[in-house]
């Protein structure tokens, strides 16, 4: 060390060790981990060592050494999460679950984004293998062959040995909207059916379809518009929404794949000179933050995401950490949010 970092006093402290720190509380060093990492064993322990060692802990600055853990027992305590997008309103708040368990468990993740790519798909599943990742958490991305880490796929609809998929129940979403259009008087409905990029869009699409003959109400095949674009692109919804008005087809209400093609539409409609609702009634899908500052706010169909995130990372440590056995799939149910986007069938 130079003269002039003594003079300042820049001399750094050593480091508090778990070995330190059970000594200076006249524990061992097994009681003080097990309280530190909130690990079974620790509820044994009396609430009141629990809040000495937690204090001891804050007050000596002790920080665990988790290179030094993740060698002694050889394991990284790090999973891999593969988003399509990072900061997507759809993605965003699923990550957000499933940071939040996984740091109270004290685990780490690391996300890369594969933008649909399927070469960056294969080789940033790779990468995370290199980096020592002992799960994957896929959101939006199709897996069709079986991954050597136990892998829990969000919006994942193949059956793939050791994958989880956690999926929304599209068959009730479907009959959630038709049957709330239906009491308002709507027939003469168009759709938006996702992009094919989308792992929703299919399964989301057959639901529609299927729900559709059982309340006996006809789809128009000139109704139906394919949106190509990434599902969260701001635009996605424009180009489909005035390709619907040239096509002059009488139609009282519009079932979008997602809120973002929704709200894209409303500003198609508005160009328009039509009003929402009462020329048109639109529905999304998802419930995102901007569904509810559209305008008007948007009637849609609720997605319990931050709980897709939190499922996805337990089902995961739990596969891990082996104290469940594998679930091949897990359905959370939808909610219909009725806001001002919807109301009576205008008569024609």
């Amino acid at each position: 060390m130079t003269k002039a970092a003594k003079a300042h006093g820049a001399v750094k402290a050593p480091a508090v060790t778990l070995k330190l720190l059970a000594s200076h509380l006249d524990l061992t060093a097994g009681t003080v981990s097990s309280v530190l990492n909130n690990s079974p064993a620790s509820r044994s322990i009396p609430e009141r060592t629990r809040k000495r060692i937690m204090e001891a802990a804050r007050r000596l600055n002790y920080r665990p050494n988790f290179l030094a853990r993740s060698l002694r027992v050889r394991r990284s305590y790090t999973v891999g999460v593969i988003a399509q997008e990072i900061g997507d309103p759809y993605g965003a708040p699923i990550i957000s679950g499933v940071e939040t368990f996984l740091r109270k468990n004290n685990y780490f993740f690391l996300t890369v984004v594969h933008r649909h790519d399927d070469k960056l798909m294969r080789s940033y599943s790779q990468l995370l293998l290199t980096r020592g990742v002992e799960g994957i958490i896929t959101i939006d991305t199709s897996i069709d062959q079986q991954p050597t880490l136990p892998t829990v796929a969000i919006a994942g609809h193949q059956q793939v040995p050791n994958v989880t998929n956690i999926i929304l129940d599209h068959h009730r979403a479907a009959r959630l909207v038709l049957e709330h259009l239906l009491d308002l008087g709507h027939r003469q409905i168009a759709f938006f059916r996702g992009p094919s990029s989308s792992s929703d869009s299919a399964p989301r699409w057959n639901a529609i379809q299927e729900v559709a003959a059982e309340l006996h109400l006809p789809i128009h095949p000139e109704l139906v518009f394919q949106l190509e674009r990434i599902p969260n692109t701001s635009d996605i919804g424009y180009l489909p929404a005035k390709e619907l008005l040239a096509a002059e087809i009488p139609f009282t209400a519009l079932f979008a794949y997602n809120d973002t093609s929704a709200v894209g539409a409303m500003f198609v409609l508005h160009e328009a000179g039509l009003r929402v609702p009462e020329d048109v009634s639109v529905v999304g899908f998802d419930d995102i933050s901007v569904a509810s500052f559209a305008f008007p706010p948007l009637t849609t169909v609720r997605q319990p995401l931050l709980e897709m995130g939190t499922v996805a990372a337990q089902t995961l440590l739990d596969r891990i950490e082996e104290r469940a056995p594998f679930i091949p799939e897990i359905v959370l149910a939808p909610e219909l949010i009725i806001r001002n986007s919807t109301g009576p069938a205008r008569q024609r």
